[in-house]
């Protein structure tokens, strides 16, 4: 016999990933409040991930950014 909790669950991983993620972070939140430091950076984080997933920004590999970051403050 399937509870609700094994009937949201099979309906949850149904849904596309942007829709579980932002469950996911609904959910995390309900745990623990975070501070607005917190809150800020997890806001800048998602939008920056949201950017490159829409093609807006492109992403570097990690050696090619630490290089530019080098030769920026040498």
């Amino acid at each position: 016999m399937t509870t609700p909790v094994d009937e949201l669950a099979v309906e949850v991983l149904d849904l596309p990933a942007k829709d579980r993620a932002k469950i996911l972070e609904l959910l995390i939140n309900s745990f623990e409040p975070k501070s607005q430091a917190q809150q800020a950076w997890t806001a800048l984080a998602l939008r920056r991930r949201d950017e490159v997933r829409d093609g807006k920004v492109a992403m570097l590999p990690g050696r090619e950014a630490l290089q530019r970051v080098r030769a920026r403050i040498a």
